[in-house]
């Protein structure tokens, strides 16, 4: 695909808002976010990062719990929907627009957040460089909660489901998807259809193995990896679905 790196520069933008606003209920958001808050195990008025924060469903639902939240997305229309709710239930939570690859803080948050699969859309050194700046970000000894399809996960899955409907209210999305094992890559082709009208997106994003992972995180810092199947702790094993990984920032990146 060309500019396959560049995807997320027109995807997040139309029917795909209201895929994002939509499509988790208010009971899986308070079901991750107590998995994200007993997995950091940290108390009220920690500050915690969010990124990329999305829409905020996750900094709005901590904010909520106490914890001093800072939300990072480069989506001018997704910050402005968070914005809207946080106002509307009078919370206080520091949204910022920019790059996740370039934070700039250094050991500054007591925990950090990557939710909804939104790991692996740059290219092989922008995925790195997103866990390097998260991990400056961290103070030492505080967590870091990725959650990620993996190679292990998704093939399987691919095997006998390459098209996935997705019905959310009165939006329909169908996503096709492909595997390209020159870059480990799902290329996956979005068509969204409401009110009679149908607009398609593509969505690229690189697929790690466990390993691969683990690895990436280990040269940014982390260690101490917990690694999860389910929300509910169930350990990471063969025949997983997805991976929820929390890891310990330890020191800086090499």
């Amino acid at each position: 695909m060309s500019n396959q790196h560049e995807w997320w520069q027109d995807f997040f933008s139309g029917p795909v808002l209201d895929f994002i606003y939509k499509s988790k209920d208010l009971e899986t958001t308070l079901d991750e976010t107590y998995f994200i808050e007993e997995s950091l195990g940290l108390g009220p008025g920690s500050s915690i990062l969010d990124v990329p924060c999305g829409a905020g469903r996750i900094s709005i639902e901590l904010a909520r719990r106490g914890y001093a939240v800072t939300g990072i997305d480069l989506s001018t229309e997704l910050l402005e929907l968070a914005q809207s709710k946080a106002r509307e239930l009078k919370l206080d939570i520091n949204w910022l627009e920019m790059d996740m690859r370039n934070l700039p803080w250094n050991e500054q948050f007591d925990g950090a957040v990557c939710f909804w699969s939104s790991f692996g859309y740059f290219n092989e050194a922008g995925n790195a460089n997103f866990l390097q700046h998260v991990s400056r970000s961290l103070k030492t000894g505080a967590s870091f909660i990725l959650d990620t399809p993996l190679i292990e996960t998704r093939l399987p899955e691919m095997e006998s489901q390459e098209r996935v409907w997705w019905p959310v209210g009165e939006l329909l999305a169908l996503e096709e998807r492909t595997f390209d094992h020159e870059t480990s890559r799902i290329e996956s082709e979005w068509t969204f259809i409401k009110d009679g009208q149908i607009e398609k997106k593509i969505l690229s994003q690189r697929l790690y193995t466990y390993l691969e992972l683990v690895t990436l995180l280990e040269k940014a810092g982390f260690g101490n990896h917990q690694a999860y199947a389910s929300i509910d702790w169930e350990p990471f094993g063969l025949g997983s679905t997805w991976l929820y990984l929390t890891t310990t920032k330890l020191s800086d990146p090499t």
